[in-house]
């Protein structure tokens, strides 16, 4: 028997990015602690961490390709797997166009290295108008909004947690998900360090969350209500004297505009609405302004609502008013050391972006950074005629659980020509491939988190090699996009994969540097091929970067290897006006297209609230759909139930563990009841993720915990319009007990 190794990775299963010591001996992980010597993460994990272990070693994680033949699936080679993949796209594309083969990117390829590098080279070569993701059911709002503001979609504020005294969320809960488009580990000991320098943390949520357990104070709001609430302390802000830009008074364009939007929002209007009293909403606002430094944060509950742009707009609106963008101790931009747009170029000005530059064939909803909203998915696979999908690539998702009214996308799944999916799972989603290209084990994948160190409350880098060697003959994630991307170029199921690999390290390295030609840049990169040669390339190029020997010490991916703790980077600096890339330079407080949707905000003054709603919830032990399989993570009490208020439970005749029935137009769901005063009145939450109670999947532990799926009643029809985003929160929904049920049979969707 070996020695015993020990190998420091970064944690590839949320954003938190939590450094790990991972003890191993042959092929078996002996334990998973965190690191203590990690830059950022300081020793601190989750529980999912240490259930890496299970997930590597899980029987039904697939490890062979899978070709769905008459019913049945066979395992086959990789070359049979791609032959068949050749077989059926090849005359998609032929007969009916680029088009007619569309794209889904789920998000876990969001923190795949090579997942995320060589999935843009798919999708260029590719060049289909249909490419979706789980962006538009999560966070397009907040990409939209951060785009129109500041030029690009991930220059997204994210606060200054190390250095703030006061924190104001909403619609978020990061001692659960461990930050979400705000990369901080240990969220909960930040949060307490806050309250110990005699700062304070305020939660707006309709649920009394973990986050909010922990907080100063905490309110229930009217779910989907948020941008009537702060549009209303925008109102207080300028009503009282209090806006204050500071040094930003030359970089904003806007202000009177802002102002004049607001006068129709008064904390007295938007109290009935939103369910916080006007004299509340009013302290509030002049609590964030008082503050000696402050950020807003938020997330998931605003995005995934009728007026998602609005509200995340709205956040850096406050941020900015009260003087607190890009200053210690607020909202601060990020400096990555690898592939960030607002990192690239000159800065202070740039091409900013564009909407909606083609539109769906069905309902004519516009794109949005290259997607369409997943919400057309179905009806752009079910609609006849030119431009009809007929082929799909999946890659690392399962929107049959994660988008709205999944039943009606599994029926249009069914009827594809070609459906190919790159997973580890036979999953509710991937059971209607031809075609299953399995991916490999987070612990047999290096790993750079290239989107979420964009997002980080502190600058830091840190690669990680694989702790385990793929098996035998197994491709990696990014061979198999790259083969992928041969195939839809027209070379066949053999294409020459290092012809292809050095075509992309070639087109990323033209222009890469000033002073050094194409060649020599190559050069410098080698031996180095696939995924680490691109994230060498990018981070000798970024800010940090030795720009092959120009800046001697400077940053480079040997670097990193030789740090296997990470890199500190330092805390968060003011970066406007350089981290701006809109076309006027400024900081655009009142964009065109959002300025014309303060109209339905507007509007909406006058709607009846409906009287009973539904709002997810995220749990610690979930990652979305693809964690349930691991059953250190699912064992224990029943986790997927119906949280209701006692009053709502009374007037329904519900006792806790009775089954209860939530019925919108899609669909209906059973579940069992969770009494709590932890839930606003009128108000329903449902964990999301969960429905394994499909046949045709291979997932033992998963459907041993099967749930319901709380987007079967989630309705295609809802979204943003400006982002495109699924709304999942606040929906209306009839509640009811169901005749003769008790717990027995709840659970069953």
């Amino acid at each position: 028997m070996s020695a015993e190794q020990t190998h420091f990775v970064t944690c590839p299963l949320c954003e938190a990015t939590c450094g790990l010591e991972v003890r191993t001996r042959d092929r078996e992980v002996v334990s998973i602690r965190g690191d203590r010597d990690d830059v950022f993460s300081r020793g601190y994990l989750c529980p999912k961490a240490a259930a890496l272990k299970d997930l590597d070693r899980d029987p039904d994680r697939l490890r062979t390709p899978l070709v769905r033949r008459d019913g049945r699936w066979d395992e086959v080679t990789w070359d049979e797997a791609f032959a068949e993949v050749d077989r059926r796209m090849r005359p998609i594309l032929g007969e009916h166009g680029r088009d007619a083969v569309a794209c889904y990117l789920g998000n876990p390829s969001a923190h795949n290295l090579g997942l995320l590098i060589y999935g843009r080279v798919l999708l260029r070569a590719l060049g289909s108008r249909n490419v979706y993701s789980a962006s538009t059911v999560d966070q397009m709002p907040k990409q939209v909004s951060a785009g129109l503001m500041f030029g690009t979609g991930l220059s997204v504020p994210v606060p200054d947690l190390d250095r703030t005294s006061h924190l104001l969320v909403l619609g978020a809960d990061p001692l659960v998900s461990n930050g979400s488009l705000m990369t901080a580990p240990d969220v909960r000991g930040r949060l307490r360090a806050i309250r110990e320098r005699g700062g304070r943390v305020v939660v707006i949520d309709p649920r009394r969350s973990r986050t909010a357990e922990h907080a100063s104070e905490h309110h229930f709001i009217r779910p989907g209500t948020d941008a009537h609430l702060l549009f209303a302390m925008v109102h207080v802000l300028f009503r009282d004297g209090l806006v204050r830009l500071d040094r930003l008074a030359d970089l904003v364009s806007g202000l009177d505009e802002v102002a004049e939007l607001a006068k129709a929002f008064s904390p007295e209007t938007v109290a009935p609405i939103c369910g916080i009293d006007g004299e509340t909403i009013a302290r509030l606002a002049r609590d964030l302004a008082a503050a000696p430094s402050a950020a807003v944060y938020g997330r998931i509950g605003t995005c995934t609502q009728a007026f998602g742009t609005l509200a995340s707009w709205l956040v850096d609106v406050l941020n900015t008013l009260t003087g607190n963008l890009d200053r210690a101790g607020g909202a601060m931009f990020t400096r990555a050391a690898a592939g960030a747009a607002n990192t690239r170029g000159t800065g202070g000005r740039g091409r900013g972006i564009r909407l909606g530059r083609h539109r769906s064939r069905v309902r004519e909803l516009p794109e949005v950074f290259g997607e369409l909203p997943v919400v057309c998915l179905p009806e752009e696979i079910e609609t006849p005629g030119p431009g009809r999908i007929r082929g799909l690539v999946t890659i690392a998702g399962n929107p049959v659980l994660s988008t709205p009214n999944g039943d009606r996308l599994a029926a249009a799944l069914a009827s594809l020509d070609c459906m190919v999916s790159l997973d580890i799972y036979l999953n509710e989603t991937t059971r209607h491939a031809h075609v299953i290209l399995p991916g490999l084990s987070p612990l047999e994948t290096s790993h750079y988190d290239l989107a979420l160190w964009q997002l980080a409350v502190r600058n830091v880098a840190n690669y990680s090699a694989p702790v385990f060697p793929p098996p035998p003959g197994h491709h990696a994630d990014w061979e198999s996009v790259l083969r992928l991307t041969g195939i839809v170029l027209g070379q066949g199921p053999d294409a020459d994969l290092e012809a292809l690999d050095d075509l992309v390290a070639t087109q990323q390295a033209q222009g890469a540097h000033a002073t050094h030609t194409v060649e020599e840049v190559l050069a410098a990169l080698a031996p180095r091929r696939g995924p680490e040669r691109l994230l060498d390339l990018m981070l000798r190029t970024g800010p940090y970067g030795d720009h092959f020997g120009t800046t001697p010490g400077g940053l480079s991916l040997a670097t990193l290897e030789a740090n296997p703790h990470g890199v500190d980077l330092g805390a968060l600096v003011p970066r406007l006006p350089e981290v701006l890339r809109t076309p006027s330079g400024h900081l655009e407080l009142a964009p065109t297209a959002i300025v014309a949707d303060v109209t339905r905000l507007r509007e909406s003054l006058d709607e009846v609230p409906e009287s009973m709603v539904l709002i997810g919830r995220r749990q610690l032990r979930s990652n979305n759909s693809w964690m349930h399989n691991v059953e250190p993570l699912v064992r224990g009490r029943e986790r997927c139930t119906l949280l209701i208020h006692p009053a709502d439970a009374a007037r329904l005749g519900l006792e806790n563990g009775d089954a209860a029935s939530v019925r919108s137009r899609t669909g209906t769901i059973e579940l069992p009841v969770e009494i709590t005063d932890a839930i606003m009145p009128g108000v329903v939450s449902v964990p999301h993720g969960w429905g394994h109670d499909v046949a045709g999947t291979r997932l033992q532990v998963a459907s041993r915990h099967a749930g319901v799926c709380s987007n079967r009643v989630a309705d295609e029809d809802r979204f943003d319009p400006l982002s495109g985003n699924a709304v999942l929160n606040g929906l209306p929904v009839q509640v009811d007990a169901v005749a003769g049920a008790g717990v027995s049979s709840a659970g069953r969707g």
